[in-house]
């Protein structure tokens, strides 16, 4: 693809508007279940996402058990604007769960996309791809219960011979979403193959309300290329952004027409050091280790010696050696 006239440079770096929230840029970070917790956040936020999600949160948690649920969307002024993704199978808990975390953020999002078994065995995530009645009816009952933009994230279908992308997004729209977010893979592909960027064209000239893309987000030109190649709205990076949190200041710089800065490794220790003081902070300096020691592998990735780097802080278990180790490495 050739690079893209000016004036859709300057298109791409509109506000994007999802209902009544206005955003800063089309650059949203995916909720990722184990990933995008408080710390993953605020460092997404300072390079540059317009708009972050919390992990996907059960409404079963929410409004039976409550305590544990609400800390997964436990945020901070400077975690705003924050999109809450509930997953559930129940219209009228589905409801209940909106209202209940109406204070927390600025959005809600309902996931109908996620793949994994535990999930999809409760009738929950890409489970009601195949279901378009239950669809209906969960966005109404949710939509009735909050005033908050309201969207959807979905895939393209059960299989790829059964895509059912468009009726849902229709009756999503028809319902009174604000947004839907297509991931154009199939549930059976899990994150297998390529991503189907010819699907989200398809939702969007199909829909009125705005559409977000996801899926195979890598690289700074990643972006440009999916709002080029689409016409989406925005776009919502998820694996890319692991241990990669730069990918949208990089993919800003892309979007104003600029070479995107790569991040040295000087910069790369201090946002993990970041990174890391932040679990401490939130979550203990136990807690903090055990998680940490993923996004440190994830931050070394692509410097040679990753591999040994990575199997050295697996075995580390206090925030000294953790930091001890990664300054050896990235100050190598």
């Amino acid at each position: 693809m050739g690079a893209p006239p000016l004036f859709l440079f300057c298109s791409m770096t509109q506000p994007l508007k999802i209902g009544s929230l206005v955003l800063a840029n089309p650059l949203l970070l995916a909720p990722m279940a184990g990933i995008t917790n408080l710390p993953f956040r605020l460092i997404a936020r300072r390079e540059g996402a317009a708009l972050c999600f919390t992990e996907m949160v059960s409404v079963n948690g929410l409004v039976r058990e409550g305590q544990k649920s609400f800390a997964l969307i436990a945020g901070t002024p400077e975690d705003r604007p924050l999109g809450i993704q509930l997953f559930g199978d129940d219209p009228a808990l589905l409801a209940e769960a909106a209202r209940l975390v109406e204070g927390y953020g600025e959005l809600i999002d309902i996931n109908m996309g996620c793949p994994v078994r535990k999930v999809v065995g409760s009738g929950a995530g890409s489970a009601l791809l195949r279901e378009p009645a239950k669809v209906r009816a969960i966005v109404r009952a949710v939509r009735r219960a909050t005033g908050l933009p309201l969207t959807i994230k979905i895939r393209t279908g059960w299989t790829c011979e059964e895509p059912t992308f468009l009726e849902i997004g229709r009756i999503a729209e028809a319902e009174g979403c604000d947004a839907v977010t297509l991931h154009p893979r199939s549930r059976a592909q899990m994150f297998e193959g390529r991503a189907d960027w010819n699907r989200l064209r398809e939702l969007k000239k199909a829909l009125a309300i705005p559409v977000i893309g996801s899926g195979d987000l890598f690289r700074p030109g990643d972006a440009v290329a999916m709002l080029a190649e689409t016409g989406c709205d925005g776009v919502m990076i998820a694996r890319g952004g692991l241990g990669n949190p730069w990918l949208f200041r990089q993919s800003l710089a892309f979007l104003r027409g600029e070479e995107p800065a790569m991040p040295t490794p000087a910069e790369r220790l201090a946002v993990a050091r970041r990174h890391l003081e932040l679990f401490v902070a939130t979550a203990g300096e136990r807690v903090a280790v055990l998680e940490m020691r993923k996004h440190a592998a994830w931050y070394a990735k692509g410097i040679p010696g990753a591999a040994q780097f990575r199997d050295r802080v697996n075995r580390l278990a206090t925030v000294d050696e953790l930091i001890a180790a990664m300054e050896e490495f990235f100050g190598q």
